[in-house]
């Protein structure tokens, strides 16, 4: 099933068009967003490979559910839901531009995620992947009803937490 597009009050999350490329990129090259990110901010060249990799594997092949975000027609962010082995289940992948940080679009985001993951993909649990330093998110995903399940801990002595939500918690 293709990615489906989603509403919430102040978001659009619809599936990436071409022309998104130069925001993506910009996105996910940005120091502040990407500093909590996997193993940090991607370079222009990591992150144009993966744009690219988004509709020749990822659409092609129909392998999980991912969103270019939108406010007011703006590209604000990027969103996913998909199967990973790290916790055994389905995780929670969003990430805002910093222009759109501090005014509740995150909280508004993950939880319309949630939602998607126990509505449409009929999920038991729902988990989000969360560095341990990364405080704001922490926060945000504790509100909406996430639980600390268990940390990982990363060869650079970082700590993972894995968070989980149960049922229709969000």
């Amino acid at each position: 099933m293709p990615t489906p597009v989603l509403r919430t009050a102040r978001l659009l999350l619809e599936p990436y068009r071409p022309d998104d490329a130069e925001d993506f990129v910009a996105l996910l090259t940005d120091p502040e967003v990407g500093r909590f990110m996997g193993d940090g901010p991607l370079s222009a060249e990591e992150a144009g490979a993966l744009f690219g990799r988004v509709f020749t594997k990822v659409y092609a092949e129909d392998l999980f559910d991912v969103w270019a975000v939108r406010r007011d027609g703006r590209y604000v962010g990027h969103a996913e839901v998909k199967r990973t082995d790290q916790v055994d289940g389905h995780e929670i992948i969003y990430a805002l531009a910093k222009p759109a940080w501090g005014v509740g679009l995150g909280t508004e985001l993950a939880r319309a995620l949630v939602r998607h993951g126990f509505d449409t993909l009929g999920l038991p649990r729902v988990y989000a992947t969360v560095a341990d330093a990364n405080h704001a998110s922490l926060a945000l995903l504790g509100r909406i009803g996430f639980v600390h399940e268990r940390d990982i801990a990363e060869d650079d002595g970082s700590v993972t937490r894995v968070l989980v939500a149960e049922g229709a918690t969000a």
